[in-house]
C-alpha cells in the first residue's frame, strides 16, 4: 500500500506555527499572537473556465496553510515561512507596505503583501505584522497552494484591521478580489479567480459551484452542492505528479489572452456568453462548429471548443452529483481531461500516465486538475480500491521512469477562517 499525504489536524498546524512564531519573533504564547488557516483546493470540473465568465466545481481540501501572526503598530512586514530555509533556518524577509508596489516584490511574499496591499487600495486600514506561515498543502502541486497563502492572510488581516468582511459571503467576495489582485498584480500570474473562491467560500461537505461572470452581484456567484462521497461508496484520489507547475511563466497568460481575442472576434464579452447562447438555442453541435468556423486558426477554435464544452461538462456534473448519481460523473471527467490535453494543450506525459494508469486500475473516471503543465490529476474510485488504484499509478509511474507521485485523498472541507 502507497502512503497517502495526510492533512494536520489543527491542533498541530496551530502548533505547528506557534512554535516557529516563538523561534522566529519571540512571544509563541503572547495573547496578541493569533492563527489563521486556509485550504488548498482541488477542481472536480471545469478547467480554465473562470477567467472566461465560466463555471467550475472546486472542492476546499483538508490540508490547510497556517499562519500565526501579530499585529504591528507601524506598516513594517516581517514574514518567514517554514519552507523556505537558508541552512535550515527560515529565512525572514521584511518589506514596508508604504513602499509596496505592482511587481516590487518577488516570491511568495509577493502573495502576502499583496492582500495587504489590495486591502489598502480598496481603502481598508490593514497595518503591518510580524507572520510566519507553514503548510501540509503540497506546493507546485495545481492544488492553489499560493491561493491558500493568500487566503489564510486575507482572513488574519480582515480581522486585526476590524473590516469585518470575514464575517459575511458577501463580504468574502471582497476579500477573493483582494487575493486575485495580489495574484494577478503582484505575484503575476493571471489566475481567474477559481482558487481563492474556492478557498475562502467552500464549506464542509459540498462542492462549490462558482459561476464567474463578473456583472453577477456576490451572492448569485456561489452554490454550495452536496458533494458527500463517502455515502456513496466513493473517494477522490488525488496524484501529485512532482513534474514542475508554473503558472508565471507565460503558457497560462497565452491561453488567456488567446480565449479573449477571440471573444473579440466572435462578438461577445467573454466565452461564457458563447456557452450560454448554444445552450439556449440547443445546438450546441452545429452552433459551436459555425462559431468556430469565424475564428482564424486552429488554435483559436481547439481553445474555444474546450471552454464552451467544458461548461456544458460543468452543467451536465452538477445534475447527475444533485440527482444523487455520482457514481456516473467519470466520463464527463474522461471527456475534460482529453479536452484539456488535445484542444487546450495544457497535460503532459506524467498527467497523461496518472489519468491513464488510475483508470485501467478501476477508477470510474479520471483527469488532470488545475491549470496544467504539471501538477496534478484526479481520480474518482470505489472507496475499496483506493489503494490499488493508488499502487498502480505509483508502479505506471517507475515503469515511465518519472519521480515517485504523492497521493492523497480529497474531502470536501471548510474555507479559511481562524483556528486559535
Amino acid at each position: 500500500m502507497t502512503a497517502l499525504h495526510e492533512a494536520w489536524s489543527d491542533e498541530d498546524g496551530v502548533a505547528r506555527v506557534r512554535e516557529l512564531f516563538g523561534a522566529t519573533f519571540g512571544g509563541a504564547g503572547d495573547d496578541a499572537v493569533a492563527v489563521w488557516s486556509a485550504p488548498g483546493r482541488v477542481n472536480l470540473i471545469g478547467e480554465h473556465t473562470d477567467y472566461n465568465a465560466g463555471l467550475c466545481l472546486p472542492v476546499a481540501l483538508p490540508h490547510r496553510t497556517f499562519v500565526a501572526l501579530r499585529r504591528r503598530d507601524d506598516t513594517l512586514v516581517r514574514i518567514a515561512s517554514a519552507q523556505e530555509r537558508v541552512d535550515g533556518t527560515p529565512q525572514l524577509r521584511e518589506l514596508d507596505l508604504a513602499d509596496v508596489t505592482p511587481g516590487s516584490v518577488e516570491g511568495w511574499p509577493a502573495c502576502v503583501v499583496g492582500v495587504a496591499w489590495a486591502l489598502r487600495e480598496a481603502g481598508h486600514d490593514v497595518p503591518g505584522f510580524d507572520a510566519v506561515v507553514d503548510s501540509c498543502v503540497p506546493y507546485g502541486a495545481g492544488l492553489s497552494s499560493s491561493a491558500a497563502i493568500e487566503s489564510a492572510f486575507a482572513v488574519a488581516l480582515d480581522e486585526i484591521s476590524g473590516t469585518g468582511l470575514a464575517a459575511s459571503d458577501a463580504g468574502r467576495v471582497e476579500l477573493v478580489a483582494a487575493c486575485i489582485r495580489a495574484e494577478n498584480e503582484m505575484a503575476g500570474a493571471p489566475t481567474g479567480g477559481m482558487d481563492q473562491g474556492a478557498s475562502l467560500r467552500c464549506s464542509p461537505g459540498t462542492a462549490l459551484l462558482l459561476d464567474c461572470r463578473p456583472e453577477l452581484a456576490a451572492d448569485e456567484t456561489a452554490t454550495h452542492v452536496p458533494f458527500d462521497l463517502d455515502a456513496a461508496g466513493l473517494a477522490l484520489l488525488v496524484i501529485d505528479t512532482r513534474a514542475e507547475h508554473q503558472l508565471a511563466d507565460g503558457q497560462y497568460a497565452q491561453r488567456r489572452s488567446t480565449c479573449e481575442d477571440a471573444a473579440r472576434t466572435l462578438g461577445v464579452a467573454h466565452l461564457r456568453e458563447l456557452a450560454d447562447s448554444l445552450d439556449a438555442q440547443g445546438d450546441a453541435g452545429d452552433g459551436l462548429a459555425a462559431a468556430l468556423e469565424r475564428l482564424p486558426d486552429d488554435v483559436s477554435r481547439a481553445r474555444v471548443r474546450h471552454v464552451v464544452t467544458e461548461i456544458g461538462r460543468v452543467r451536465e456534473f452538477v445534475a447527475l452529483v444533485s440527482d444523487g448519481r455520482t457514481a456516473e460523473v467519470g466520463p464527463l471527467m474522461d471527456a475534460s481531461h482529453a479536452s484539456l490535453r488535445d484542444d487546450y494543450e495544457v497535460s503532459c506525459a506524467e498527467l497523461d500516465v496518472a489519468v491513464e494508469a488510475a483508470r485501467a486500475a478501476g477508477a470510474l473516471g479520471a483527469r488532470m486538475t488545475g491549470g496544467g503543465f504539471g501538477g496534478s490529476a484526479i481520480a474518482l474510485v470505489r472507496a475499496d480500491v483506493v489503494d490499488a488504484v493508488g499502487d498502480a499509478v505509483v508502479a505506471a509511474f517507475a515503469d515511465a521512469g518519472f519521480t515517485a507521485p504523492d497521493l492523497l485523498v480529497a474531502t470536501a472541507s471548510a474555507s479559511a477562517d481562524r483556528s486559535a
